[in-house]
């Protein structure tokens, strides 16, 4: 008797696009962490150089600073500026557990970052080519390569917790 064909899956197969990107999405994931322990929504961010290494940190903090614009993504940029002493993040790459906003989108472009890798889609307020692709549009002067779905299912899931408990 021959042994069934294994079912298709497709997180066992190598992946060359994503693989690299799994370890710095692993720490953005772990500052998701920390956003949710202060009650923010766990997003978390991090900003590679051009070398790879690790630039900047960050995770959402609207409701630990009553900032509307403490996203993950902002933060983690305004402090690989800070970093480099200049806002062009040239050669950088921004990686965050969730699909950017529109608002985070627009920051990615005018940063100059050249590549957003993200974890979890956002239909809802996605602005890389869920709802919207900001990040690609052709009208704008600069467009980041878009690497999508890197540790999908373990960075929706804290997202899923955290508005399943609200």
């Amino acid at each position: 008797m021959t042994e069934a064909p294994h079912p298709y899956d497709p997180d066992d197969l190598p992946d060359p696009v994503r693989e690299p990107w799994r370890e710095p999405m692993r720490r953005a994931l772990a500052e998701a962490d920390r956003a949710a322990a202060t009650g923010d929504v766990p997003v978390g961010a991090v900003v590679l150089g051009p070398d790879g290494a690790l630039l900047a940190t960050g995770h959402n903090e609207r409701e630990a600073t009553g900032d509307p614009t403490a996203h993950a993504e902002v933060l983690a940029l305004r402090r690989a500026a800070a970093a480099l002493g200049e806002w062009r993040l040239s050669g950088c790459t921004l990686v965050v557990t969730l699909e950017p906003c529109t608002m985070c989108a627009g920051a990615l472009v005018q940063a100059r970052v050249d590549r957003v890798v993200y974890g979890a889609r956002d239909e809802k307020a996605g602005a890389a080519g869920s709802l919207w692709d900001v990040v690609r549009d052709r009208r704008l002067n600069h467009r980041p390569e878009v690497v999508a779905g890197v540790l999908e299912a373990d960075c929706a899931a804290p997202l899923t917790a955290f508005f399943r408990d609200r």
